[in-house]
C-alpha cells in the first residue's frame, strides 16, 4: 500500500513508498508490473505525459494517421516479456503477424536484406569488389592476433573494405550520425549478420538471393492503436492507485542523499529505493550532482526526426507487402523507411473518409483542395541528426518528399493528405568508444545511492534497447531491488540475445512469491537490510531466488 502524509498547503502532499518507479515507458511498465506480481514492498509508478509508453507511443495525425516515435516491431528473447504482451492483448484478432520483407536501396536496386548476403544482386564491377574485399577480410582475421579496436576495423575484418565502402560506411552515418571510427563493437552481437564467404559467392555465381536472417524475420504489430497500444494496455493491468501520470507526476528534483523526489505539483515522495527509466544525463541534472552530470557530458546520443506521409491511391505494385528499408546513399536524408500501412489496415484512415489533398508530392498545387475519399497508404521516415551530422530542419519534409521521388517510392504527382514530423531528442544512445567507461563509473555509483538508473537511455546500452529488452531491464530491476537477484540483460547482453530466457513466467512467478508473502508476514523485514555485508545487494526480502 502506498502511505500518503498530508502536509500543508504550503508544504504539499508526502507520499512514503518503498520503491518508486520514474518513467511509464517499456521498462518502467515491466518494473511496476513485476513489483505488482511480487506483492511485496509498496510501489508506485510515475510519469510527467499522460498516456504511457515512453519512447514507444504512436501519435495519430489530425487526419488520422498513426506514426510510431521510430520503427519499432514486436518479437521477443523473454517469455516473461510474452506472457505479460499476451495478457494485455490477449486476443488472436489483437494482432496481425508478419514476415519481414526488407530490402537496400542501391543504384535503383533493391537488394534484399542483408545486403553483405546479398552481393548477388549488384552490378558485376561491385559483385568483384564486394567479393575481392570479403577474400582479403577472411584471410587477414584468420591471422589476426588482437580484437577490433572499433566498429570501423570490425567491419573491414568482417566483410572487407568493398561492402564498407558501398554500403556500411555511409549507411551506419546516416544511422548513428557518427562516423564508425567513433563507434565500440562490443554492441554488435545478433544486430549484424557475419556473411558466409563461400555461401555469397555461390549465390553470386548462380545469381540467386539469401534472405530472412536475424531475430526479426517474423514479427507482430497490432491490429490498432499502434505500438504504443501494447504500453497503454500494459498499464492498464496496473492498480490505478500506483500510478501517477501528467504534471503531477514530472520530477523537479530528486535529493538522493534523503531519499525523496518532488513532482511538478509540490508533492514530495519519499523512497527507499529508486528505479529512474529517465535519460542518464536528464536523472544526474535532475539530482543536481555536478561530478556525475559532468562524466555524462561523455555520453553521446543521437536525435531521431520521424517524418510521416500520408498518401491517396491504392498501394502502388512496386511497394508491395514490403516492410521497411534501408537507405545508404545520399540521394534522400532519411536512412529507413518503414511502410506503415503494410503493418495494420487501421494505421491509416478508412477509405471512406474523405481528405482534401494538401499537396502533390513535387511540392505543386492539387488541381482540387475538395475532399475526396481513399484509399490510403502511408510511409514513416527516419533521419538522425547530431553535432557531427547537422540537419536542415526547416526543411526536412520537403527534402524527405523528394527523396522518396529520388527513390522511386511514390511519384511527383501523388497526392499527399497528411504529413507528420516530429523530433526526438534524445533517439539513439550511441555506443561511442567511452561509452563503457563512462557506464562503469555512473551506474555503479548512483547503485549505492539506491538509485537503479535503466532502460534505453537509462543504462545507455543500444544492444539490449529493444521493447523486450528495455522491458525486461525494469523486471530485472525490480527483482534486484526485492531480493538482490542477478540483472542479466544489464550485464549480459550477448548471454541473453542468445537463448530463449524462460525462467521468469507471470504465473509461475506470482504463485512463488506469494509463498514467499507468508515468510515474509513471519517476520523478514522489508527495508533494506542493515547487517549487509560490504557489495553485497541492498534487498528488501531476504530470498535467494528471484525467479
Amino acid at each position: 500500500m502506498v502511505h500518503q502524509r498530508q502536509l500543508s498547503k504550503a508544504s504539499g502532499k508526502e507520499i512514503d513508498i518503498d520503491v518508486l518507479v520514474i518513467g511509464a515507458g517499456p521498462t518502467g511498465q515491466g518494473a511496476a508490473k513485476r513489483l505488482h506480481q511480487i506483492d511485496g514492498p509498496s510501489w508506485m509508478i510515475i510519469d510527467s505525459n499522460e498516456v504511457p509508453g515512453g519512447l514507444a507511443s504512436t501519435d495519430v495525425t489530425p487526419e488520422g494517421f498513426l506514426y510510431d516515435v521510430g520503427g519499432h516491431v514486436i518479437f521477443s528473447h523473454y517469455k516473461y516479456f510474452d506472457d505479460c504482451i499476451n495478457e494485455a492483448l490477449p486476443n488472436e484478432t489483437d494482432w496481425y503477424q508478419h514476415q519481414r520483407i526488407s530490402y537496400v536501396r542501391y543504384k535503383g536496386l533493391w537488394v534484399p536484406y542483408p545486403f553483405q548476403n546479398n552481393i548477388s544482386m549488384l552490378p558485376k564491377e561491385d559483385q568483384v569488389l564486394c567479393l575481392e574485399g570479403m577474400i582479403d577480410a577472411t584471410v587477414e582475421a584468420r591471422v589476426a592476433t588482437t580484437k577490433p579496436k572499433d566498429f570501423d576495423e570490425w567491419i573491414l575484418r568482417n566483410v572487407g573494405e568493398g561492402i564498407a565502402d558501398i554500403f556500411m560506411r555511409p549507411y551506419n552515418f546516416k544511422v548513428w550520425a557518427v562516423p564508425t571510427t567513433k563507434m565500440q563493437c562490443q554492441w554488435l552481437g545478433e544486430r549484424v549478420a557475419a556473411p558466409n564467404l563461400k555461401l555469397v559467392t555461390k549465390n553470386v555465381v548462380l545469381n540467386k538471393t539469401a534472405g530472412n536472417w536475424g531475430p526479426n524475420a517474423t514479427f507482430r504489430f497490432p491490429a490498432h492503436g499502434g505500438t504504443g497500444n501494447i504500453w497503454i494496455k500494459v498499464a492498464e493491468t496496473l492498480p490505478k492507485q500506483n500510478t501517477r501520470f501528467g504534471d503531477h507526476g514530472r520530477v523537479q528534483l530528486i535529493d538522493a542523499d534523503h531519499k525523496r523526489v518532488l513532482l511538478g505539483d509540490g508533492t514530495t515522495i519519499n523512497y527507499q529505493k529508486l528505479i529512474s527509466t529517465m535519460s542518464l544525463d536528464y536523472l544526474c541534472e535532475t539530482m543536481r550532482d555536478e561530478e556525475l552530470v559532468k562524466l555524462t557530458k561523455e555520453l553521446f546520443y543521437s536525435t531521431t526526426h520521424v517524418i510521416g506521409v500520408g498518401l491517396r491511391g491504392a498501394r502502388p505494385e512496386r511497394i508491395g507487402d514490403k516492410c521497411w528499408l534501408y537507405f545508404p546513399e545520399d540521394n534522400c536524408p532519411f536512412y529507413r523507411a518503414t511502410i506503415f500501412s503494410n503493418y495494420s489496415p487501421n494505421n491509416q484512415p478508412a477509405a471512406s473518409k474523405k481528405l482534401p489533398t494538401q499537396q502533390l508530392a513535387d511540392g505543386s498545387k492539387p488541381s482540387s483542395t475538395t475532399a475526396k475519399e481513399g484509399p490510403y497508404w502511408s510511409i514513416m521516415l527516419e533521419v538522425s541528426e547530431s553535432s557531427m551530422k547537422p540537419v536542415d530542419q526547416e526543411n526536412m519534409l520537403k527534402d524527405c518528399i523528394q527523396g522518396l521521388i529520388n527513390t522511386d517510392m511514390i511519384e511527383p504527382d501523388d497526392e499527399i493528405v497528411s504529413t507528420y514530423h516530429r523530433r526526438f531528442d534524445h533517439g539513439y544512445p550511441t555506443p561511442s568508444l567511452e561509452r563503457d567507461g563512462v557506464l562503469k563509473q555512473i551506474l555503479p555509483r548512483l547503485y549505492d545511492m539506491d538509485i537503479l538508473s535503466r532502460g534505453r537511455f537509462g543504462s545507455w546500452k543500444y544492444e539490449v534497447g529493444n521493447q523486450d529488452h528495455s522491458f525486461m531491464l525494469g523486471v530485472e530491476a525490480a527483482d534486484n531491488v526485492v531480493n538482490g537477484a542477478a540483472e542479466l540483460t544489464l550485464n549480459y547482453p550477448d548471454f541473453v540475445n542468445s537463448r530463449l530466457n524462460n525462467e521468469r513466467r507471470l504465473v509461475d512467478g506470482a504463485q512463488f512469491f506469494k509463498s514467499m508473502k507468508g515468510i515474509r508476514n513471519e517476520g523478514v523485514a522489508l527495508r533494506p537490510s542493515e547487517d549487509a555485508s560490504v557489495g553485497a545487494p541492498k534487498s528488501f526480502a531476504q530470498s535467494s531466488s528471484a525467479t
